[in-house]
């Protein structure tokens, strides 16, 4: 149990479910990155699907980092988060006609794209607005990400980015488009790796598709290595910053970059995950006939990780010194996987007391419902509360 970074005397006030979120870790995580990435002259773009809080987004823009987008809502939130357009990348494989052109209208820096269709869909609007689109082409490595399947996206069938067999008819259309500029190749493996080999094997495959492109007298410009570092989800308090020097140093030694050469990366998980906490408050201490049911007033609608990938979050009693027990904590939502673990060991917990699901920084908020018509969670910071 952690209740030093929780300002609990003054959570008593505070309608519960909400998000809490240490801005002096997201600081000092932010530092690390721009320092490592700073080394080698890397470009970082953050991964706003993670968390786009108005007021992380702040922060994280004040380190200078650039964005990577996969919806046209997320362009809006970056350009009015203050961030420059032409550090905006945006990915994903449905993009409508409004985003294209929201995109091409705000002037980013680069599509990720993902087919021959949306090419030439991009390629079209582009010339109807006299544009040329500048463009990287997603290409799955078919490397194992060795991760959760829902999470995995580099491998051969996939639908995200081009296989490795179609690579060359893809590049001979976008070479022949003529409102499209081929600027970059973009790989992104998968989410949650916390076996760091994994990006070697990254960096040998990018090294192969390079080799490949160049026989085809190609000159990439980017080489967007896309994100997927993990966070240390069973100790956020003894492991809160990913060793971001290592994964770094990784692709500086093993990426073949040429003169004139940028490399970029999508990190998103990994800069906020552990900064955020859902804090919640127990209702009921229901008594089963085999384990006794922790209830309280977060479910799936403010978490949906532990229901949609059984995904598991440290669950710590922040207002409890008792004795720990055993408890299945569960939500009130009326759905039977609204569950956010089993076999939980709990300081022994009494109604009212606050629970804190940790490293919910990712994907927590961010993906919030208003499913039996709950209301969204609010959002504190600790910089507030000093």
């Amino acid at each position: 149990m952690t209740k030093g970074i929780f300002p609990l005397d003054q959570f008593s006030g505070l309608r519960t479910p909400f998000y809490f979120y240490d801005t002096d870790l997201l600081r000092k995580t932010l530092q690390i990155v721009k320092t490592e990435s700073e080394k080698y002259n890397f470009h970082v773009h953050y991964a706003i699907k993670a968390n786009a809080n108005d007021r992380i987004l702040s922060i994280i823009n004040s380190y200078g980092l650039g964005v990577d987008c996969v919806s046209g809502g997320e362009i809006e939130a970056a350009m009015a988060a203050g961030f420059s357009a032409d550090k905006i990348v945006y990915a994903g494989v449905g993009k409508s006609d409004w985003e294209i052109e929201l995109a091409l209208d705000a002037n980013i820096q680069c599509f990720n794209v993902e087919s021959i269709a949306e090419l030439e869909v991009i390629n079209s609007i582009a010339c109807s607005k006299n544009k040329t689109a500048k463009i990287a082409l997603r290409v799955n490595p078919e490397v194992d990400a060795k991760t959760h399947h829902y999470i995995t996206t580099g491998l051969k069938e996939n639908k995200f980015g081009v296989s490795m067999e179609l690579l060359d008819k893809v590049l001979d259309r976008a070479i022949s488009l003529s409102n499209i500029e081929l600027i970059g190749l973009h790989f992104h493996v998968g989410s949650q790796i916390t076996d760091l080999s994994v990006f070697n094997d990254v960096c040998t495959r990018i090294n192969i598709v390079l080799k490949m492109v160049e026989k085809k007298g190609v000159s990439i410009q980017i080489i967007n290595v896309g994100g997927g570092l993990g966070i240390n989800y069973q100790d956020p308090n003894g492991d809160p910053i990913p060793d971001f020097a290592r994964y770094f140093k990784i692709f500086n030694e093993n990426l073949q970059v040429k003169e004139g050469q940028e490399v970029h990366f999508e990190p998103g998980r990994s800069i906020v995950c552990q900064c955020g906490s859902l804090i919640t408050r127990v209702l009921y201490i229901k008594e089963g006939v085999n384990k006794n049911f922790c209830i309280v007033d977060a479910g799936m609608t403010e978490l949906i990780r532990p229901a949609l990938y059984q995904a598991y979050h440290l669950i710590e009693n922040i207002s409890s010194d008792e004795i720990a027990e055993k408890y299945e904590v569960v939500g009130p939502i009326c759905e039977s996987s609204d569950c956010f673990g089993k076999d939980v060991e709990l300081n022994k917990a009494h109604r009212g007391n606050f629970i804190a699901m940790r490293s919910a920084g990712a994907y927590g908020q961010i993906m919030a419902s208003q499913y039996n018509c709950r209301t969204l969670p609010a959002a504190y910071y600790s910089e507030d509360f000093k």
